[in-house]
Parts: C-alpha cells; sequence; structure tokens
C-alpha cells in the first residue's frame, strides 16, 4: 500500500451498492478503479470520482480474469478488490428454466469467481478480495432455489480461497449483507420477490463494509472522513 492511499478495485461499481462503495472508498482517501456494466452509468461515474473506468460482461470470463491485472497497471498496484455483481430470480425451482439458471450461475457465481481468481496473484500481500453473497447464503428463501444455489457456491468458494491465502495474510470476505432497500428484488431477472420485510438502508451497509475491507489493510483510514 502506497501511503494511507489503499488502492482498490470495484467490479459492479455500476450498480447501487457499487456506487456507494466507490464513494466511500473515496471518502476514506483510497484510490479506485471500476468495472460496471453499464456503459452510461460507468462513464457517468468516472466523469464524477476521475476514477479510471472498464466496461466488464458477466459472460466474458476471461475478461473479468484481466480486471485487476488492469486496474493493477491503473492504479500502480492493487490493495484489495471488491466485487457487487449480482442479479436476482425468484419461483419454484421446476418453473425456472435452464436458461435462466445458468445466467444465474454465470452472473452470481462464475464472474465475480473469475474476477477474484484474476486478483489473487495481483493484489498485494496483506490486501483483502471480497464480494457481496448477501443473507440468502444463510436463510434461503422459499422460490430462490437457483438464485440461492449461485450465491452459496460463490461463497464456498471464498471459504476455500480464504485457507489458500492465508500464508499471505490476504483477506478473504464473503459479505452476507442483509437484504437493502435498493430496488433489487425489484429488477429480477425471472419471478416475482415474495413478500418482504423493509430493507436496510444501502448508504450504512456500503460504509460498514468499506470500513471492514480497509481495516484489513495497516494504515489504512477507516470511519467518516474528518
Amino acid at each position: 500500500m502506497t501511503g494511507s492511499s489503499p488502492r482498490v478495485l470495484v467490479v459492479g461499481a455500476t450498480g447501487e451498492l457499487g456506487t456507494l462503495a466507490v464513494h466511500e472508498l473515496l471518502a476514506r482517501g483510497a484510490k479506485a478503479a471500476v468495472c460496471g456494466r453499464d456503459p452510461d452509468r460507468l462513464a457517468g461515474l468516472a466523469a464524477d470520482t476521475g476514477c479510471p473506468a472498464r466496461r466488464i460482461d458477466a459472460y466474458d470470463l476471461d475478461d473479468c480474469g484481466s480486471a485487476a491485472p488492469w486496474a493493477a497497471a491503473a492504479l500502480g498496484g492493487l490493495d484489495g478488490v471488491l466485487t457487487t455483481v449480482g442479479v436476482a430470480a425468484f419461483g419454484p425451482a421446476a418453473t425456472v428454466t435452464d436458461d435462466v439458471a445458468e445466467h444465474l450461475m454465470t452472473v452470481n457465481a462464475l464472474c465475480p469467481m473469475a474476477v477474484l481468481r484474476g486478483a489473487a496473484s495481483t493484489v498485494e500481500d496483506g490486501g483483502f478480495l471480497a464480494a457481496v453473497t448477501g443473507a440468502i447464503v444463510d436463510a434461503p428463501l422459499t422460490g430462490t432455489a437457483d438464485y440461492a444455489a449461485a450465491k452459496s457456491a460463490l461463497s464456498c468458494w471464498l471459504g476455500v480461497v480464504a485457507r489458500e491465502l492465508r500464508r499471505r495474510r490476504v483477506a478473504v470476505v464473503d459479505a452476507r449483507l442483509p437484504h437493502m432497500d435498493t430496488g433489487f428484488a425489484t429488477r429480477a431477472v425471472f419471478g416475482s420477490p415474495p413478500p418482504l420485510a423493509r430493507g436496510a438502508d444501502p448508504g450504512r451497509e456500503a460504509a460498514v463494509l468499506v470500513d471492514r475491507l480497509l481495516g484489513h489493510l495497516p494504515g489504512a483510514p477507516t470511519g467518516p472522513p474528518s
């Protein structure tokens, strides 16, 4: 890490949680590189923040795997990677098509795995790799079999990688955030969400997550800017 300026890649930066995380990182003095799917939102985020930006396609796993080396080149090194990529689907397993199931596994598991696999040999010793999985891993709802399976696959993968990178003191974070009031469930690619309790404040959750991640970096600033 260069001085007190952690260098962090955020993948999924054009989603609400990803955008909030980028702004939280910058508020704490970090340097960020951003990847996202929506070209217009990505361009707007880059213009607002000055962060190097690159469009990413979850179905191009080679592209996903090259995101961390790109960010390291853009930032002069890399101390951490956060992926907030994800998509939801709802309905009984018998009604979910194979195409939808494949989409869920690709976006929710294979894409973040590829990003973090590419980052494992790129991030500095003592850094972090993190992915948002969600509370669905702990308490999957009826009608979320394929969605929960994809997120659980990512969670399992993260647990094994954490052991593999322990000697390098790289923290691997499985961020099981609660349901948040972002409208994420209403943008499901299949089906409609069941009745859900009021979601948590995404701004607060993003701040807590960023504090947790930067806390793994010695000397990195945490908490609100002074």
